[in-house]
């Protein structure tokens, strides 16, 4: 399996004061408790002012959701062709351990995040929704179908399969993530085991969600012809 390190640096384009903000928060971060940064703290760390802070975004919650977007952009920038013709499972491994590639420089900082959201199930949940975002784009760099009710359960399994592998990730040693990449493997053949499952459940309902689908719009037309019959006739002239 080809895996690509991240060519792209995180480091924050001269002029962009967006992303100067998302590296002040993660500055801060790997420096002190997630929960003590403050958005005055995030605004003296990137040389601006609390009133063009406002300007740029709503809250802490934001800029750490730039900062996810930002890890999106250099993991798709990476994506090419060499592994189209891999099993699905290699490519969703590469795309994963591209990412947590490109994570690693933020590690010191991540560890504070996450230790701050283990108190903060509302956080989570938001966090959970940016993840949503994130992996609807992961698997379609990594060729695998996202829609339908299937490609939601996809997408919140890959996020099931990356959060269990990020907690090895953030105290692993190892420059090259032999352990990530491991518990990486190991949780996506359980997850390809339920997944499996799940389709043959789909292929099974399938004919039912027709037969329920054709009985609902022939209620409807059933009730669309009683009430034309109900209406009050004209009188004849």
């Amino acid at each position: 399996m080809a895996r690509k390190a991240a060519e792209k640096t995180a480091e924050a384009p001269k002029g962009d004061p967006r992303a100067l903000v998302v590296d002040a928060l993660m500055a801060l971060a790997a420096r002190q408790p997630w929960d003590m940064i403050t958005l005055s703290s995030i605004a003296e760390e990137a040389g601006i002012s609390l009133a063009d802070l406002r300007d740029l975004t709503p809250s802490k919650g934001a800029i750490l959701g730039s900062f996810v977007r930002r890890i999106d952009r250099i993991v798709l920038d990476g994506t090419g062709t060499d592994m189209q013709d891999e099993p699905a499972r290699d490519r969703v491994l590469d795309v994963m351990m591209r990412r947590f590639d490109a994570l690693l420089p933020y590690r010191d900082a991540l560890r504070s995040i996450s230790r701050g959201f283990e108190r903060d199930p509302l956080g989570l949940l938001a966090l959970n929704q940016q993840g949503l975002n994130s992996w609807r784009y992961m698997l379609e760099a990594a060729g695998i179908e996202v829609d339908g009710a299937m490609g939601a359960m996809k997408i919140q399994g890959a996020i099931l399969v990356f959060a269990r592998a990020f907690r090895i990730f953030l105290e692993e040693d190892d420059p090259a993530l032999t352990r990530t990449m491991a518990a990486l493997d190991r949780e996506l053949k359980r997850g390809e085991w339920v997944l499996a499952r799940a389709e043959g459940l789909d292929r099974l309902a399938a004919p039912l969600r027709g037969f329920f689908r054709a009985a609902c719009d022939a209620r409807k037309r059933r009730g669309h012809h009683h009430r034309h019959q109900d209406e009050p006739k004209p009188d004849a002239a």
